[in-house]
C-alpha cells in the first residue's frame, strides 16, 4: 500500500537526474514524478511505504550534497493526493472550488494533504513547479463551507511562515471556467 510521499528537489538537473536514478535502483519505491523545473531546478516525487520513502529520502540527501535543495517526506498520505499529483483525479460534480497558492511544491503537496484531512473535499490538482517558477498551487472542491474550512486549516499551519502567497473559495464556479481549468 502506498502510503507516504517523498519529494526530493535539486538546484542541479544533472545531479537531479543521477540521484533518482540510484534512489530507484536501490529503494523499493514507485516514481509518480521526475523534472527539470523552473527556474533550473529538478524535483522528483516517490511514493511506496514509509520505511522505503524513508530509506530513499535518505538516501537522496546524501547523493545530492550540497546540490539538495529539499528532502522531505509525508506519511499517511491522504489516497486522493497521487491522483491530484498525476491529474487524474474525478472531475465530476464540481461545486465550489478551493485554491491554494504556495511558495514551494512541497507546500502544496502538504496543503492538499492538510486540506483533504480537515474538511470534506475533492482534491482535483496538485501542480507543483513546472512552469510556475518554483510555486506550487492546489485546487479542490466541495461545499463551499468545507472549501472555507479547509483553506482555514492550511492558513493555520503556513500563512504565519509566508508559505501560502493566496487562497480563494469560490461559491459555484462558473462551469466554463472549470471546463478550461482542466483542458
Amino acid at each position: 500500500m502506498k502510503n507516504s510521499i517523498g519529494l526530493l528537489e535539486f538546484k542541479s538537473i544533472a545531479k537531479g537526474i543521477e540521484v533518482t536514478d540510484e534512489v530507484m535502483k536501490s529503494s523499493n519505491v514507485e516514481l509518480v514524478l521526475s523534472n527539470a523545473i523552473c527556474p533550473g531546478k529538478y524535483v522528483t516525487i516517490i511514493t511506496g511505504e514509509l520505511a522505503q520513502v524513508k530509506n530513499a529520502i535518505e538516501l537522496g540527501k546524501t547523493l545530492g550534497g550540497i546540490f539538495k535543495i529539499e528532502a522531505e517526506m509525508i506519511a499517511n498520505v491522504h489516497p486522493e493526493i497521487l491522483p491530484a499529483l498525476s491529474g487524474t483525479a474525478d472531475m465530476d460534480e464540481i461545486t465550489s472550488v478551493g485554491v491554494i497558492e504556495t511558495m514551494s511544491a512541497l507546500n502544496s503537496i502538504i496543503t492538499a494533504d492538510i486540506a483533504r484531512k480537515a474538511a470534506n473535499v475533492r482534491l482535483i490538482e496538485v501542480r507543483i513547479a513546472r512552469g510556475l517558477g518554483g510555486k506550487g498551487f492546489t485546487i479542490f472542491t466541495g461545499e463551499i463551507t468545507a472549501v472555507k474550512r479547509a483553506i482555514s486549516a492550511v492558513h493555520e499551519k503556513f500563512v504565519p511562515m509566508g508559505d501560502v502567497l493566496c487562497s480563494t473559495a469560490i461559491s459555484n464556479c462558473n462551469r466554463e471556467l472549470v471546463r478550461k481549468l482542466f483542458t
